[in-house]
């Protein structure tokens, strides 16, 4: 697994005493307020202030101290240790878990591997790569086991569910 998380991306400087405008990849952007340090290029940087403007996060960090400074750092990611990752909710997984995982089906079919997650607000969507592309709803009913230790999940098989 994962020892580190993408938790937003630097898009942009903020005025001039080296504030960062951060584009969040997590589903709770008020996670930024616990957070007391952040990785960029492997190097540990601690959160002295965090404000925010409407979908965006902007944070001052040590040691950047001008717009210069700030610029050098654009397009780069903040990352955080899956230690101090926010606990997840029972049957809730990271997406950079379920990705490295291979779907079968219950009759032991092999569907493909997990390309992507794909957010639609009702419920996740997993998009498979196999022989064929497959668009696998997130729900109960279809979705019978996840077992992110093994990188496996078993779904439904696919003539049961797609019309």
């Amino acid at each position: 697994m994962e020892e580190y998380f993408n938790i937003g991306q630097i898009i942009n400087t903020h005025g001039v005493h080296g504030e960062l405008k951060i584009l969040p990849l997590t589903d709770d952007i008020n996670r930024f307020k616990s957070l007391k340090h952040v990785l960029i290029d492997d190097i540990e940087r601690t959160i002295l202030g965090v404000k925010f403007q409407k979908d965006k996060v902007i944070l001052k960090l040590d040691g950047i101290n001008s717009m210069d400074d700030a610029m050098k750092y654009r397009g780069k990611y903040l990352k955080i240790n899956r230690k101090d990752a926010v606990p997840l909710e029972e049957d809730t997984y990271f997406i950079s878990d379920l990705v490295k995982c291979e779907v079968f089906d219950t009759k032991g079919n092999k569907i493909g591997k997990i390309y992507e997650v794909i957010k639609t607000g009702s419920n996740d969507v997993y998009w498979v790569k196999g022989e064929k592309e497959v668009l696998v709803p997130a729900l109960r009913d279809i979705v019978r086991e996840i077992d992110i230790n093994n990188f496996k999940i078993t779904i439904r098989p696919v003539e049961e569910w797609q019309a």
